[in-house]
């Protein structure tokens, strides 16, 4: 392999990389608060696309207004879920949420299979995320570019809104412990609705980069993504936004050059990746940049 398809190669899974992360920061959010494991956080990416896709080919809307829309119409589905489905369960035992989590990813699944159909559809994608660009003599899409640019600035906004806001304090509270912040007057449905919104606009923005750089979407279209970057969730460490991003980057690394590498065994990539998940499991499970964490009862 030369120099220039290496950089290729690299430049292709950081970029994949940087997609899984965008995914995965939504799980690790809803399980430091919740310890939950969202497992309808996949369709939700799913539901993100398809939002766009009907602004930007039925609606006529340019991206610039289609695309912070549909960040905004998919944290209400975001709210929403969390309203409909986990909040009457917040006091019951933990299997119950799970279940249900599972349930509602069935119900997105089939649901979007029902009203927009099975059939692909293709997506519109910009100019500039389709212009080839030339670094260091390697050719790639615009999109293998702007995607981890874009990646990384959802990330610091994210880190500023965690650490410098009264909403990522609160966010930070609930996580330690949910009914001391209860007990201090703090609203915890609100707070957790906010989670929801924040990592389903995540989630909306991995779908549409998702999109672009693989422009069919279909209503499951989330399934592999969705447990790709809960592999990645757990590798960076549940519960950390930074490592979840580290850990996206790691499994799209992995992916690409594995392929790359070893073009014989492509048809494996999968379970190299998760086999990076049963080995984090089991030699450790907190992750690259995770803590133990006490579990709630």
């Amino acid at each position: 392999m030369s120099l220039q398809e290496f950089i290729q190669q690299l430049l292709n899974g950081l970029s994949l990389g940087s997609l899984y992360a965008l995914v995965a920061i939504g799980y690790t959010m809803v399980y430091g608060i919740l310890r939950l494991i969202n497992f309808a956080h996949g369709d939700i990416f799913m539901v993100g696309a398809y939002i766009a896709f009907y602004l930007v080919g039925v609606f006529y809307l340019p991206w610039w207004l289609s695309l912070p829309l549909t960040l905004l119409l998919t944290a209400g589905v975001g709210v929403l879920i969390d309203r409909v489905a986990y909040r009457p369960l917040r006091n019951e035992p933990r299997i119950s949420l799970l279940i249900t989590a599972v349930g509602v990813s069935f119900l997105l699944e089939n649901l979007g299979l029902v009203t927009v159909g099975a059939r692909q559809k293709g997506f519109p994608v910009p100019g500039m995320m389709a212009s080839p660009v030339r670094i260091l003599g390697a050719q790639v899409g615009g999109v293998s570019i702007w995607v981890p640019l874009i990646s990384l600035a959802f990330l610091l906004l994210l880190l500023w809104v965690i650490y410098r806001t009264k909403a990522g304090m609160a966010m930070r509270a609930v996580s330690r412990d949910i009914e001391a912040t209860r007990l201090m007057g703090a609203d915890v449905d609100r707070i957790i609705a906010f989670t929801f919104a924040i990592g389903s606009a995540l989630a909306a923005a991995g779908g549409i980069l998702w999109s672009f750089k693989y422009p069919q979407i279909n209503p499951l279209m989330g399934i592999y993504p969705g447990w790709k970057a809960f592999t990645a969730a757990v590798v960076g460490g549940i519960g950390n936004p930074t490592g979840a991003m580290i850990g996206g980057v790691l499994i799209g690394l992995v992916e690409v050059l594995t392929v790359a590498f070893f073009p014989t065994l492509s048809g494996y990539r999968d379970a190299f990746v998760f086999s990076i998940l049963i080995l984090f499991l089991l030699l450790r499970p907190t992750g690259l940049l995770g803590e133990p964490l006490k579990e709630k009862v």
